[in-house]
Order: C-alpha cells, then structure tokens, then sequence
C-alpha cells in the first residue's frame, strides 16, 4: 500500500490498528436465566469449598455462581448485569486469595524491588511487614474479601 510518499505501509496500519491489545477482563462469560432473581447487578467472590461472599446485589447469586463454575473453579471474582426478561449476564476471572491474619485495613499495596519497599495500608504510608505478600520485583495489591481472607493481584515492576 502506498502512503502517496513512495513508502509502503504495514498492512495492519491501512485498518487503523494501533497500540497494545487491552488485557482481558474476564476469564468466563455467560449468560443465565434467573428470573426470580431480584435486582439489576450482583458482584460476589466464589470461595474454594463453594461459599460466596457477596459484595453487591442479591443475598443468594448461586445460580450466577453455579453457571460460571461449569467452567472456572473457584476462587473467582464475577460479575452479573440483568438484561432484558429474567436474563443475567455473568464475567467472572480467577483470583489469587490468601489469609493474612492480623493484618488492618481494606486495601494493601506492596511494592518492593532491590532493597527498596513501600507499604501503604488504606491510602496511607506504613511501616512493617507483611512476608506473605513480599514478592521482590513485583507491586501486590490485595483488598480484603471476608476476615482474614485478602483477594491479591501481583504485578512485575
């Protein structure tokens, strides 16, 4: 393909495709009938041993929870949104959960690499530590699901 200057163009540029590819969001999508199930939206997380510890939404998501697990086991993280009728669509990912017993706070982030690390704890700067998060070369976020249990997402630096 010409550029008018004497050039040729790669052909995926004559599309428009620019930049990185978005990183997926969901692992799992479906799609289930639960007219009785009330609401416009639910978000839970799916505990190993079945439990689900609901975030938003109807005090009872199984059926959104049972659809995903005939292809994700859990732990997973999902999300369902109502549609039209009685028809819920549901994304789900896989989730790393860990217990940190003792620890305050919601929400931790990590952040360590060569002999430098930062803690913050709920916005906020903190010393300590906390070894089951500690992964050298890495930023770990985790927020708390229920007790002792903490969602974590590690991302190399």
């Amino acid at each position: 393909m010409d550029d008018g200057v004497g050039a040729e163009r790669p052909p995926w540029d004559a599309a428009g495709i620019h930049g990185l590819q978005r990183a997926r969001e969901w692992d799992v999508v479906d799609t289930v009938e639960a007219p009785e199930l009330p609401g416009e939206r639910s978000a839970f997380v799916a505990l190993p041993g079945g439990a689900l510890v609901v975030e938003e939404g109807p005090e009872q998501p199984e059926q959104l929870a049972q659809a995903v697990e005939r292809q994700l086991a859990p732990p997973f993280r999902a999300e369902g949104v109502k549609r039209e009728g009685g028809l819920w669509a549901v994304g789900a990912k896989r989730v790393e959960l860990v217990e940190l017993p003792g620890v305050e706070g919601q929400e931790i982030e990590l952040a360590s690499h060569d002999d430098e690390r930062s803690l913050v704890v709920d916005g906020e700067r903190a010393f300590g530590s906390i070894p089951q998060l500690e992964r050298p070369g890495y930023v770990v976020r985790a927020r708390r699901v229920d007790g002792e249990l903490w969602e974590v997402e590690a991302v190399r630096l």
